[in-house]
């Protein structure tokens, strides 16, 4: 194991928001899986569940999905709580940053609520991608899921990385959870957290010009016990 490719692979990973209509077979997203499922969960509960999509199913939901943001939501909301009420710096700039920086490489303006509209929908276009990929928890499981499916989710996007396909992680898709529901056949139990778009791509969507910017560890982290600092 080469811990260089290992941290070029954290370092390499970004959120894709254009993709080629490439297909990718079963297998490969079997793989991506089982790579990833050995992310670490709480005394090896191992409590993800992943509902793949493609070719006409993936079609279908896109279009349902897409005729509802559309129309402005139809009433559909999210079954918890995922942003704050309400933003503050520095949560509130570096969010802005993003948005800034996303829209002006769209050439959408400032206050264009139609072009913003427009991309966010993207999203349940899977930004082109061919392959969905919907997670979801039982709803009888506590903080412990949450914390290990957010390890999981990484372990995805790392594992595709590894077998050269792009992703990009989407909460918006728990808007339409009921939707994704009857579509997928998803059980009332669980509670779908989130989708990811998988597949190549697209060097030509604008969109992937996106670098953001990190923090500096010295901003986030605090030391003790080096008594030189070293």
């Amino acid at each position: 194991m080469n811990p260089t490719d290992i941290r070029a692979a954290l370092h390499a990973r970004r959120s894709v928001r254009g993709f080629l209509d490439t297909a990718v077979p079963q297998q490969t997203v079997e793989a991506i899986l089982a790579d990833a499922a050995r992310s670490p969960s709480a005394s090896n509960t191992q409590p993800w569940r992943v509902y793949a999509c493609t070719g006409e199913v993936r079609r279908q939901l896109s279009e349902e999905l897409l005729a509802l943001h559309h129309a402005g939501g139809g009433g559909h909301q999210e079954e918890y709580v995922y942003y704050p009420a309400a933003w503050r710096d520095p949560y509130l700039a570096r969010r802005r940053t993003l948005g800034k920086t996303l829209y002006g490489l769209l050439d959408i303006a400032r206050g264009d609520t139609a072009g913003m509209a427009r991309q966010y929908g993207r999203n349940y276009a899977f930004f082109g991608a061919p392959v969905g990929l919907f997670f979801t928890i039982e709803r009888d499981q506590a903080q412990a899921a949450w914390l290990d499916l957010g390890m999981f989710l990484q372990a995805v996007m790392l594992a595709a990385l590894g077998h050269g396909l792009a992703t990009c992680a989407q909460q918006a898709f728990a808007r339409y959870h009921r939707v994704i529901r009857a579509r997928l056949g998803i059980p009332d139990g669980e509670i779908v957290v989130c989708g990811m778009s998988v597949g190549y791509p697209d060097p030509r969507e604008p969109a992937n010009r996106l670098r953001t910017g990190r923090e500096p560890v010295a901003q986030f982290a605090h030391f003790a016990g080096w008594a030189d600092g070293g």
